[in-house]
């Protein structure tokens, strides 16, 4: 069908004439304040946006096929209004024309290639999503939540060890209200308006947390009670289960959450299944701090609480291996295709590893840790426990 809606960038300067054009000939605009504002005059019927975001969404599509317009900040489709839209009204039915966005106005004033930096939203987001992306040398830009932003971020960076780091605060760019500050976030205190734009060249310090996408992040950056798969161990099962974009995991007796954490660092979604509350507290602390908020958490036993739950790419079981019937479930759960990783210390899981393998395939391993450590004058290995490990894929279904 032709399209029926618009979805028009619009910068701090107001629109261009064919714009202020589209605008005019809508029966139904919806925008900001301040993007209203700046469209000046257009049709009778108009909205701001509404909490939840749901109820204007609802709005826009009860008035299909009607003419209608939504204003949006810069490029509707980073990290805009345009990705909500197009998960409800159909590619053929909108026309998206977007204006010069943040980040290439941010990257022209500072004259970074927009392709050698890092570009992320804190807008409604947590602090935490910075772990997926700060390391010595990189560039960051990022959308603020609100003048606080740059403050808030100066502070996470320099008690991760990053307070040497480089901040410029960019507001209300290309408008007559342009403005900006820099400093070090170590000792930032710059006050900005809300619509800003951070950009951050990150300086490491000493004992600064190296937050590396590869798997096995140390120990120590998860929050546990002793029920975690160690950094060695977490990068051999991590390697095993493959991740993969988009792909998704079911964490079973998750415990820290670090394998759905990790798993999810490297572009998948997750869901973590762990029937202590105290233990389910710390997986949703670690999951906002090492950047995976969106990581789901589920109360429950295996494989109980696994009814319900999206179809998994690959299932790592690290907890409830004694309980009947988990494996099995994980399994039938399992696309096809999908890989399957357990681990145990105890000869009984180890036991029952040996039955998966012999009912259903796969591979088993053994693996050994040993960390140098004093004894008397010297130093000698001393052995972490053994954890045996089984690797299976699902076959894939026969074609027609």
């Amino acid at each position: 069908m032709t399209p029926w809606l618009t979805v028009l960038g619009i910068g701090e300067d107001g629109l261009e004439p064919a714009g202020r054009a589209i605008v005019e000939s809508a029966e139904f605009l919806v925008g900001g304040k301040r993007h209203l504002a700046l469209a000046g005059t257009g049709p009778a019927e108009w909205m701001t946006w509404q909490r939840p975001l749901s109820r204007t969404l609802d709005a826009i599509l009860a008035r299909r096929p009607r003419p209608t317009v939504v204003l949006a900040t810069g490029d509707p489709m980073w990290f805009g209004i345009g990705r909500s839209l197009a998960r409800r009204v159909p590619a053929g039915e909108m026309r998206i024309l977007p204006a010069v966005g943040a980040f290439s106005l941010a990257a022209a004033r500072l004259a970074w290639p927009l392709e050698s930096a890092a570009a992320l939203s804190l807008h409604g987001r947590p602090l935490g999503l910075l772990a997926l992306h700060v390391a010595p040398g990189v560039r960051l830009l990022a959308l603020s939540h609100d003048g606080g932003t740059p403050a808030r971020v100066a502070e996470w960076l320099t008690r991760h060890g990053y307070g040497a780091s480089r901040m410029t605060a960019l507001a209300h760019m290309g408008g007559p209200l342009e403005t900006g500050a820099e400093g070090r976030a170590d000792c930032w205190t710059a006050e900005v308006p809300d619509l800003n734009t951070l950009a951050i060249e990150c300086v490491a310090g000493d004992g600064a947390r190296i937050f590396s996408r590869a798997p096995g992040l140390p120990d120590e950056f998860f929050e546990h009670d002793g029920m975690l798969t160690k950094a060695h161990v977490r990068a051999a099962t991590l390697a095993l289960l493959a991740p993969t974009a988009g792909g998704r995991l079911w964490d079973i007796g998750a415990g820290s959450g670090a394998i759905g954490i990790e798993w999810m660092r490297a572009g998948g979604t997750a869901d973590a299944v762990e029937p202590l509350a105290a233990r389910r507290a710390a997986i949703a602390r670690n999951a906002e701090e090492l950047g995976a908020p969106g990581l789901e958490i589920h109360a429950g036993e295996a494989p109980a609480a696994l009814a319900g739950l999206a179809e998994p790419d690959a299932v790592f079981v690290g907890g409830g291996l004694s309980a009947e019937g988990v494996i099995e479930a994980a399994w039938d759960a399992l696309r096809p295709g999908g890989r399957i990783v357990a681990n145990a210390v105890t000869l009984e899981g180890g036991a029952r590893l040996v039955r998966a393998r012999s009912e259903l395939g796969g591979d088993l391993y053994r693996v050994s840790v040993e960390t140098a450590a004093p004894v008397g004058r010297f130093d000698a290995f001393r052995p972490a426990m053994a954890v045996t490990q089984w690797a299976a894929r699902k076959p894939w279904r026969a074609g027609p």
